[in-house]
């Protein structure tokens, strides 16, 4: 059976697949995220071009490899009031970023791109998920960043941790808002690449 190489350094994209049982590698691919930012102010061309970057820069590192292996590469932003929101640098950031989103909703939107080692063919598709937290006070919220949990994560939170406690309601995709929405990599595997992930 043809490997699975998940391109991501998300601890948080390892969990689910060894959550569901995928049996799966793992390749860092450190691309330039800023430059990608600076040509596409769209959030849903940034994300897609950022996961196809991910997974070609994938397949190059791996070029060398002899194997049948299929790249899934993945990016997540969220966006509010047509402004992108990545990750937070720094403990004031995050406050900020959390701040702005209290009491509010917004748009988590993912973008998968996976290709094949051995086939120039890359499929990038998306999806939203939108995500209302409850109101949150200052001392709350400076709370919830002590936790560490807004390290590395589109929003400065993470919904499987203790941000589940200020999340009021979710409307999508509940593994998009992890960063993998696993019905659409469900579907791309089966329909393009001939992978049924009940079979693994």
């Amino acid at each position: 059976m043809k490997k699975i190489i998940l391109a991501s350094k998300s601890i948080d994209r390892k969990k689910t697949f060894k959550r569901l049982n995928i049996p799966f590698e793992t390749i860092i691919t450190d691309i330039d995220e800023g430059y990608y930012k600076e040509l596409f102010s769209n959030p849903i061309e940034l994300v897609k071009e950022i996961a196809k970057a991910k997974a070609l820069k994938a397949k190059d590192l791996l070029k060398n490899r002899n194997m049948e292996a299929i790249i899934i590469a993945a990016d997540t932003i969220v966006e509010f009031k047509g402004k992108i929101i990545g990750k937070a640098k720094n403990k004031a950031q995050a406050f900020q970023i959390l701040k702005s989103l209290t009491n509010r909703s917004h748009n988590l939107i993912t973008s998968v791109a996976i290709t094949e080692l051995n086939d120039p063919k890359v499929v990038v598709d998306y999806d939203c998920t939108i995500v209302t937290f409850l109101d949150l006070s200052d001392n709350e919220i400076r709370n919830y960043i002590n936790t560490e949990e807004w390290k590395g994560r589109a929003g400065a939170y993470s919904i499987r941790d203790r941000a589940s406690l200020f999340i009021k309601e979710i409307r999508g995709s509940p593994s998009n808002v992890i960063g993998l929405p696993m019905q659409k990599i469900f579907e791309i595997l089966k329909k393009d690449f001939g992978l049924n992930l009940f079979d693994t």
